[in-house]
């Protein structure tokens, strides 16, 4: 599968680089003093400094939770989503605490969701079957 690109604003590269660089461990690659580009689990993300366009996304009900509308992430193996969950907690602030998604459906996934300084929601979810990622 090729690498997707997603470029996303932010008010401070300084902050971008400590979240993605310093806590999620995503490698920086190429930046200027406008952007700064990571690899985000073998896919690039771009953040750009563009403060006024931070802007909190809306939220949507799903699974009885307020999932964020506006939202990127990774769909990870089980064993690296739970190394992460575990390494993250305590370090964010999660918007939805890592938990069992649509438990005993066909979609049964582990996901948690959590923000970037500047407000930019991810989610990480993983799945005990990886062939059900669009299962009905």
């Amino acid at each position: 599968m090729p690498p997707f690109h997603l470029a996303f604003p932010v008010h401070d590269l300084a902050a971008a680089r400590a979240f993605y660089g310093d806590l999620l461990l995503c490698p920086e690659g190429r930046s200027s003093a406008q952007w700064v580009d990571f690899d985000f689990f073998g896919h690039q993300i771009v953040a750009h400094l563009a403060p006024d366009d931070c802007t909190p996304p809306t939220h949507s009900a799903v699974d009885q939770k307020q999932v964020p509308v506006r939202h990127f992430g990774l769909v990870l193996d089980m064993p690296t989503w739970r190394k992460l969950a575990a390494r993250l907690t305590g370090q964010v602030t999660f918007i939805i605490e890592p938990y069992i998604r649509f438990e005993g459906e066909p979609g049964e996934q582990a996901t948690m969701f959590f923000a970037d300084p500047s407000g930019n929601a991810l989610e990480l979810k993983a799945f005990a079957d990886l062939s059900n990622l669009f299962a009905k």
